[in-house]
């Protein structure tokens, strides 16, 4: 159980006023974690665990300083920052080209509370585990070709207080939780997987407010079953719907790391594009601090790791490349306003420029009117593993795909991925669906350090190259 602690900002900004001088940041950063896992009858896991401490950053001598602590002290804060100024001067000599300290912006003041912290975190460890092994049986009992079962909940909650020595002081709170259910099917010797993932940020309701656990046990197991008996496609070019699950994947991995700021200078494919036509004029591709169109998206957050009230920013806009994603330093150097876009994973790490909830927005066409638009091509759904490159090449693997011919969903298909270039995809696309879902919440992503991102949009009609068997 987490209790209310008492607003930290005032401590920090005690600290900065004593050790005036130059640019500083300090982020306080309490993270506590709980985990329950259960696996065929067995309890794997059930466990907490705390980390929390002070991350300090300071502009000196042309360039950037850091240090930390787990002290939650002034003395301890302010040998701190003494130590990354030592560390920025050590650095400066061995620096050519010396930096400025960011340049002023509005920065927030106040406390930002996400919905749900109370209501997630009132539930016991004994609760959580109660619930995992309830769902993990049914699972396992919804039929004999359902060999093994996992369901498992986490959650991470967080609190940071953000002061800087150039106005901002905020303090924030939000809980994380996520779910999951992996059903194992067999049948002479073919074994299949289902999986449903959940990750938002907010409360219980939230997590569970369009899916109760137990529709999530039957569908996993529905899932792997149904995998049992499915066939193999043929490989190819097709005009393919891809559904919010697949869109996100697409959005964040081939072309969300591309726009970030840092990527950009290191020269991905996004690079010297502003402006531009990228994508069909269908396509408006967003990343925002906020939860659009529906609650909960996992990568929500108010405020970013340098104090920036984060904003949703348009990065394709009908199809034109409009923006990249900035944390304060690289704003700067492109001569723009920070996006909102710095995060840093735990107290001892520094901000990198992080994705939120990157997504397409929804069009106007009906799921059903696309599928009958198709004479030859598929229906996938479900996320499963791939790669993109800097060039925005991808590679992903899908759970579940379906042959459609004539204008008619066929039968289920095993097995498959697909690959292309990202913005040639989204040149690609003619029809935008209504419907719209976040649908990549669980889980990390990784970039140095993991952040707690999320993805998704509506359906698209895209051109890809399908890979079968």
């Amino acid at each position: 159980m987490v209790h209310e602690t008492p607003d930290p900002t005032s401590l920090l900004q005690d600290v900065l006023q004593r050790k005036a001088g130059g640019f500083v940041e300090l982020r306080l950063h309490r993270k506590r974690t709980r985990g329950v896992a259960v696996e065929k009858g067995r309890v794997e896991t059930a466990q907490a665990v705390e980390h929390s401490g002070i991350g300090v950053r300071v502009h000196e001598a042309g360039t950037w300083g850091f240090a930390s602590t787990d002290r939650m002290e002034a003395g301890a804060i302010e040998r701190a920052i003494d130590s990354a100024r030592a560390a920025a001067r050590a650095a400066a000599f061995a620096r050519k080209e010396k930096s400025t300290p960011p340049p002023p912006v509005e920065l927030a003041r106040g406390r930002f509370e996400a919905p749900g912290v109370a209501e997630a975190l009132e539930r016991s460890t004994e609760q959580l585990l109660e619930l995992t092994l309830k769902v993990e049986a049914a699972t396992r009992a919804s039929s004999p070709s359902i060999r093994s079962a996992t369901s498992s909940y986490s959650e991470v909650f967080e609190e940071k207080a953000i002061v800087t020595s150039d106005g901002a002081c905020a303090w924030t709170r939000l809980v994380r939780p996520e779910f999951r259910v992996v059903a194992i099917a067999e049948r002479a010797g073919e074994i299949q997987r289902g999986a449903e993932l959940l990750g938002v940020t907010g409360g219980w309701q939230c997590l569970f407010g369009d899916r109760q656990p137990e529709e999530l046990a039957a569908s996993a197991a529905r899932q792997a079953l149904d995998l049992l008996s499915a066939g193999y496609p043929q490989g190819g070019r097709k005009r393919v719907l891809l559904s919010p699950a697949i869109v996100g994947l697409l959005t964040h991995e081939a072309i969300g790391h591309t726009v970030e700021a840092d990527f950009v200078s290191a020269g991905s494919c996004a690079a010297n594009r502003l402006g531009t036509r990228v994508a069909s004029e269908l396509i408006t591709l967003c990343d925002s601090g906020a939860s659009e169109y529906h609650a909960g998206a996992g990568g929500t957050l108010e405020v970013d790791d340098e104090g920036v009230r984060t904003q949703r920013t348009v990065v394709i806009e009908s199809g034109i490349l409009r923006s990249y994603l900035h944390d304060r330093e690289s704003a700067a150097r492109f001569g723009v306003r920070p996006t909102g876009n710095a995060r840093a994973f735990e107290f001892d790490n520094e901000p990198l420029i992080r994705m939120r909830n990157t997504y397409i927005a929804p069009g106007n066409s009906e799921l059903e009117a696309m599928i009958e638009a198709i004479d030859d091509g598929y229906l996938f759904d479900g996320a499963s593993n791939g790669q993109a490159d800097a060039n925005g090449e991808f590679m992903f693997g899908t759970r579940l795909c379906w042959r459609i011919e004539n204008g008619k969903r066929k039968e289920l298909l095993r097995g498959v991925n697909i690959s292309g270039q990202a913005f040639e995809v989204l040149m690609s696309v003619d029809a935008v669906g209504r419907e719209f879902r976040w649908d990549l919440g669980s889980g990390h992503c990784g970039k140095g350090q993991p952040a707690k991102v999320d993805a998704g949009g509506p359906w698209l009609s895209a051109r890809v190259v399908v890979g079968g068997r």
